[in-house]
């Protein structure tokens, strides 16, 4: 699953690369998905899998926040590069005759740097709170990797409850508001589908937003989940269960719904193979 995921992004980074008709604001944007993927899942499979290997499982205190420093910041930038993906088929949907000039590729790329740029503050921001705090007792983390809440549970001291909220407020709040412009964005999106007259007119429109829509359904959901479940003494297990699909399955999943959902790509690769290994056949 881990190489799947490896090679199933480098796969559209590729294509994307190769294929001068996808050299469009969405595929940039889709290419820069695929890099924070590639980055999120480098950052924190390869260790599960030596743990799980190894009979001595241990971390250092530098290695554990530089993990969750790159866990965060590649998570948050995936998080904004779908709230952009989302703005991007908002302005192709709605206002199609100014896109070259709202969606140039300056503008793309600074909306692409910015995303990198947030995540990496977001990354920052949190893992500093989190190791800032004191750590006595126990040293073993209950969980795979170094997970912000298995670590908080190893704090002592009086402002221990006060950090938890506010790691849990940044998070929730980055989230949050991320789903909220996607979900104002295909709200326009929607009404502007509905005035289209013809029926395979508005299908059409609306496929290009299936496999966006799709992977955010999917990140969105596990999110909500890993962070918006109410903490419960017996909860441990089952919040490092959702974490590992969330950290594992998520990753795996986002070029298989790319590319079957979208069929410019599809066709795309389809292409590319076809150049590669039937080159007399092309």
């Amino acid at each position: 699953m881990y190489l799947f995921t490896l090679l199933g992004n480098l796969l559209i980074m590729g294509t994307i690369w190769r294929e001068h008709s996808l050299h469009t604001p969405m595929y940039l944007f889709l290419c820069a998905l695929s890099i924070s993927e590639i980055l999120f899942t480098v950052a924190v499979t390869p260790r599960m899998l030596v743990d799980m290997l190894s009979t001595h499982r241990s971390i250092t205190f530098v290695a554990c926040a530089s993990q969750m420093f790159f866990s965060f910041t590649f998570g948050f930038t995936h998080s904004f590069l779908l709230m952009i993906m989302g703005y991007d088929r908002y302005v192709a949907i709605c206002h199609p005759l100014h896109y070259n000039v709202l969606m140039s590729p300056r503008d793309c790329a600074r909306l692409v740097s910015c995303c990198w740029a947030g995540g990496s503050v977001m990354g920052m921001m949190l893992t500093l709170i989190i190791f800032h705090l004191t750590f006595c007792g126990s040293n073993e983390i209950h969980h795979f990797l170094c997970h912000v809440f298995s670590l908080l549970k190893l704090a002592c001291g009086k402002e221990t409850a006060t950090v938890s909220m506010a790691v849990i407020l940044l998070c929730v709040t980055a989230l949050m508001g991320c789903l909220f412009l996607i979900f104002l964005s295909y709200v326009f999106i929607v009404a502007a589908i509905l005035r289209i007259p013809s029926t395979e007119g508005r299908h059409k429109t609306f496929s290009t937003c299936v496999s966006h829509l799709t992977i955010v359904v999917v990140h969105y959901g596990f999110a909500s989940i890993i962070y918006l479940k109410p903490k419960g003494a017996h909860s441990m297990d089952s919040n490092t269960l959702m974490a590992t699909t969330y950290t594992v399955f998520t990753p795996f999943l986002s070029p298989i719904i790319f590319s079957l959902r979208n069929k410019e790509l599809k066709n795309a690769i389809q292409r590319s193979f076809r150049r590669t290994f039937c080159p007399l056949s092309s």
